[in-house]
């Protein structure tokens, strides 16, 4: 038994198995992608070009497309590149550099140990360890910790 889905297609409702389901929208949004018609126009056009090979192909409207009534209108329709190229472009967008930020998930007291390694990419514990070891040590960390507090800004 095959998983069925119905689909509006070119204005009529059609049943198609879970196969033609997939391969034909995956064809629709290759040509919709080499289309330019800022209207729409011309994809429902292609629509209803396939909707009307569907119905010569059905003799009851009970009856389910079949992914081999798909790749027969695929083939009399043609293939995507017969559309023109594909308009879709990939664009690199640069990545954002990180940001020193206060967490307010791995936090203590105000989240800067946890900001300071989200921001490292260190454990929480391993920085607050080092904190602890320098407050105790050092006796300085307490006023670093402090104007840091001050200093650095909140995650949203």
């Amino acid at each position: 038994m095959k998983e069925t889905t119905s689909a509006n297609i070119g204005g009529r409702v059609f049943t198609l198995d879970k196969d033609a389901f997939e391969r034909l929208c995956s064809y629709l949004s290759e040509v919709r992608s080499r289309i330019t018609d800022p209207t729409g126009e011309t994809m429902a056009d292609i629509e209803s070009a396939i909707a009307d090979i569907f119905s010569q192909a059905l003799s009851s409207t009970m009856m389910v497309v079949t992914i081999q009534m798909v790749e027969i209108a695929i083939a009399r329709m043609g293939n995507p590149d017969d559309f023109g190229p594909s308009r879709t472009t990939t664009t690199v967008t640069p990545k954002a550099a990180p940001q020193l930020r206060r967490s307010r998930t791995e936090r203590v007291i105000a989240g800067v140990c946890g900001g300071i390694a989200q921001y490292f990419k260190f454990d929480p514990s391993l920085v607050r360890l080092v904190m602890f070891l320098l407050f105790l040590f050092g006796g300085l960390s307490l006023w670093v910790y402090v104007i840091l507090w001050l200093v650095i800004p909140e995650q949203e």
